[in-house]
């Protein structure tokens, strides 16, 4: 299996730093998230979501449609100036604004900030353990005793594009990022070189841009199942789970949201450690999305985005 080389590039962003997420009901959002276990404050017309560490993961802000506001990246201060000028080598078209950092428009039409700000990724593998019980004593409570599974922290994003090939090329020289894994040129998973889950941020194959899902980390498996049962308890039964990927080996499900994307709880998934070279395959569609989990449903790979007028 040989994976797609990427462009080198002399500096990266070693994080996400937040998304904003356009959506038509605050409301629904707000039930939504936090019935996922996220932490989610209502400023002037927008929601914020934060998850158990504290950071803000996310804007939510109104619009008539759902879509991708921009997603924003950290970097570190060293790096910026390189980057910068990386984008505009690669053709980016930069945008105006007073806020910090500095704003393009990617290949396919997105967003993106980058600025210099605090890693949010961890730096090294964090441990997921299930605990075992002894001889004589009980495994499990009782379903009453259940707390709330709330996520650690946001692991990664996964964006709709008409090329994955691509924006695989075009994150690669302007960010940084690194190819993981991909399946042909249907899907790609990227990490950054500073200490990264597997994937950061991923493409999947679409006939336009749109957004797919965030994913957010929980700390073992069992969490990813209570999860699941915690929003089918709250009405939000459509999604798909639980299970095992192969790409990333991390354990999830898929929760959909009111706007037909989906929110994944995620445990377990690998890691690239600093300056470490990721092996990375170039796998068969048939045997590269799930290790073990139930059918995946008709219309997990469908862009709700597709046809919209967007209103950039």
């Amino acid at each position: 299996m040989n994976g797609t080389a990427i462009a080198a590039a002399s500096a990266s962003v070693h994080s996400i730093d937040h998304f904003a997420l356009n959506v038509p009901s605050l409301a629904d959002a707000a039930r939504f998230f936090s019935a996922f276990g996220l932490d989610v404050t209502a400023t002037a017309e927008e929601l914020e979501l934060r998850a158990a560490d504290g950071h803000r993961w996310a804007r939510i802000l109104p619009a008539s449609k759902k879509s991708l506001a921009y997603l924003s990246f950290n970097c570190f201060e060293a790096d910026f100036a390189a980057i910068r000028a990386q984008v505009r080598a690669a053709g980016a078209n930069p945008v105006a604004s007073a806020d910090q950092g500095f704003w393009f428009r990617d290949p396919d039409g997105n967003l993106i900030q980058v600025k210099i700000g605090p890693k949010t990724t961890p730096s090294g593998k964090q441990p997921c353990v299930v605990a075992s019980s002894h001889a004589d004593e009980r495994g499990a409570h009782i379903r009453s005793e259940a707390k709330t599974v709330r996520p650690g922290r946001l692991s990664h994003v996964l964006l709709f594009s008409p090329d994955v090939l691509g924006a695989l090329d075009f994150y690669g020289r302007a960010l940084g990022l690194r190819l993981s894994d991909k399946s042909l040129d249907i899907i790609a998973f990227t990490h950054a070189p500073h200490g990264s889950d597997h994937h950061l941020v991923a493409f999947a194959k679409s006939s336009a841009r749109g957004w797919h899902h965030s994913a957010w980390d929980v700390d073992n498996v069992n969490l990813v199942g209570q999860g699941a049962s915690q929003m089918a308890a709250a009405g939000f039964t459509k999604g798909w789970g639980t299970g095992r990927h192969v790409l990333g080996s991390n354990y999830f499900h898929y929760v959909q949201d009111p706007w037909g994307s989906f929110c994944e709880y995620s445990a377990d998934i690998d890691f690239v450690s600093a300056g470490q070279a990721w092996p990375a395959g170039d796998f068969a569609p048939e045997d590269s999305l799930y290790l073990w989990g139930p059918p995946v449903p008709d219309d997990f790979i469908h862009n709700t985005e597709a046809g919209v007028v967007f209103e950039d």
